[in-house]
Formats: C-alpha cells, sequence, structure tokens
C-alpha cells in the first residue's frame, strides 16, 4: 500500500518566501550595475549570513552565553533581504537607481565577508556539565560500648622487629661519589636513588643507605 505523503504547510511557505526573497535580491543586484553571474551571488551571500548567524545565536543561546554579535549580523542579513523586498515593490525605480544604493550593493561582499569570518572563528563556548547528585548518606550503624569479653582475654601481639640496618662499604661509597659528580657535571641536578641504584647495580636498601651518606 502506497502512502501519500502530505506537504508541510511551513516548509511550503518558507521555500515560497525564499524563492521570491532570492529574486528581489537578484533584481536589486542587477540594477545597481552588477550583472551577470554576480547578481546571482547577491541572494546567496545574503541567505548565507542570514544562517551563519542564526546558528551561532542558538549555540550561544543553548549555552548561556551572550549572543549580541550574532543578532547584530542576524539583523544587517535580515535588513538587506527586508530591503531588497521593499526596494522592488515599486517604491523604486530600477532604471535609475541612486548612487547611494549602488555604494550599498557595491560594499556588501565586503562586509558579508566580515560578518561570515567573525561568526565562523569565534570561540565557541564549552557546554556547561550538569551538576551530579549529591550521594546519599552512608546509614549509621550504632556499636556497642560495652567492652567485649573476649577481644580482652586476646594477649597482645609483639611488636615487630626493627628492620637491620644496611652499612655500605666504603669503596662502594666512594664509587657512588664519582658517579654521583660526573651526573651532577652532565645535568647540573643531583643524581636520584633509583638512578644511582641503577648505575652500581645494587639492591635498593643499600642504594638508599649510599644516596644518605652522599648528601
Amino acid at each position: 500500500m502506497i502512502r501519500l505523503v502530505r506537504p508541510d504547510a511551513v516548509l511550503v511557505q518558507a521555500v515560497i518566501a525564499g524563492a521570491l526573497s532570492f529574486a528581489h535580491l537578484h533584481d536589486l543586484a542587477e540594477a545597481a550595475g552588477q550583472d551577470g553571474w554576480k547578481a546571482w551571488a547577491y541572494p546567496v551571500s545574503v541567505d548565507l549570513l542570514l544562517v551563519a548567524a542564526w546558528h551561532r545565536l542558538r549555540t550561544l543561546r543553548d549555552a548561556g552565553e551572550p549572543s549580541r554579535s550574532a543578532w547584530s549580523w542576524f539583523a544587517v542579513a535580515l535588513v538587506a533581504s527586508l530591503g531588497a523586498n521593499v526596494a522592488t515593490a515599486g517604491l523604486l525605480d530600477l532604471g535609475d537607481v541612486p548612487d547611494w544604493l549602488r555604494i550599498l550593493v557595491a560594499g556588501w561582499p565586503a562586509l558579508a565577508f566580515l560578518g561570515g569570518t567573525l561568526l565562523a572563528h569565534s570561540p565557541t563556548p564549552p557546554s556547561r556539565p550538569e551538576p551530579e547528585p549529591d550521594p546519599a548518606p552512608l546509614p549509621v550503624v550504632e556499636r556497642d560500648t560495652e567492652p567485649d569479653a573476649e577481644a580482652d582475654a586476646l594477649p597482645a601481639l609483639p611488636a615487630p622487629a626493627p628492620a637491620p640496618t644496611v652499612t655500605a662499604p666504603p669503596a662502594l661509597v666512594a664509587h657512588a661519589q664519582k658517579i654521583a659528580a660526573d651526573h651532577r657535571t652532565r645535568t647540573g641536578s643531583d643524581i636520584d636513588t633509583e638512578t644511582l641504584r641503577a648505575r652500581l647495580g645494587v639492591p635498593p636498601p643499600l642504594a638508599e643507605a649510599i644516596a644518605a651518606q652522599l648528601t
């Protein structure tokens, strides 16, 4: 079964309005001395600036940032489009366009290029992260304050025996001093324990004992 596609009235209206505005801009540019392909480029330039300004406006509004600059360029493009519609409605003699209008039409490409560049290369503000919900409070567990008889009956654990002291041979310390002096000459900084251990090839406790005697 074939389903008929129902046209969207808003979309049809937008296409009609865009086509009429496009034609009016072309007619005005042609009357102002922009013939050939240049007359067709003017409506494209105005519409692209409108779209770029509207897209930038929505981006700034979604990020909660000021959008005054985007509104300004949107208003400039909108005035250019509305001005062409009004000018070609019979209020202006297209056979004898005034000089000030010729100047405006001739200067539009530079203005549109400036607006498009500022809109495209302005930094986009980062989106604000949503606040994370507070973690649920942990349940409070009440503990018995009475002494535990079984815990009191347990014998006390013996204290851990102290670690044996590592003593470095004097010859190894002297060799380490030469290595540390060479490292300081080459790098300008004191040698660390890990580098000293790798150069001497000794275990970490012995390297730490030697490094302690170097300082």
